[in-house]
């Protein structure tokens, strides 16, 4: 099952928003959207992916 991931088509091993963006190596904190909508941390272990949905995840920078 695909989905696209920051951008780029990628296979989904897990329906599990939470264990998919670990998979993809996030480190906290970050902010994570599916398919435009804002998903918070809280809520990601108990979010399903579907085939074509867009996951974005964002980690803030630090600059000056």
């Amino acid at each position: 099952m695909n989905v696209v991931f920051n951008g780029e088509t990628t296979q989904l091993n897990t329906p599990n928003l939470r264990e998919f963006i670990v998979a993809k190596g996030a480190k906290e904190p970050f902010a994570v959207a599916v398919n435009g909508e804002f998903v918070p941390r809280s809520q990601c272990a108990d979010t399903e992916l579907k085939v074509g949905d867009r996951i974005d995840l964002l980690s803030p920078i630090q600059g000056g």
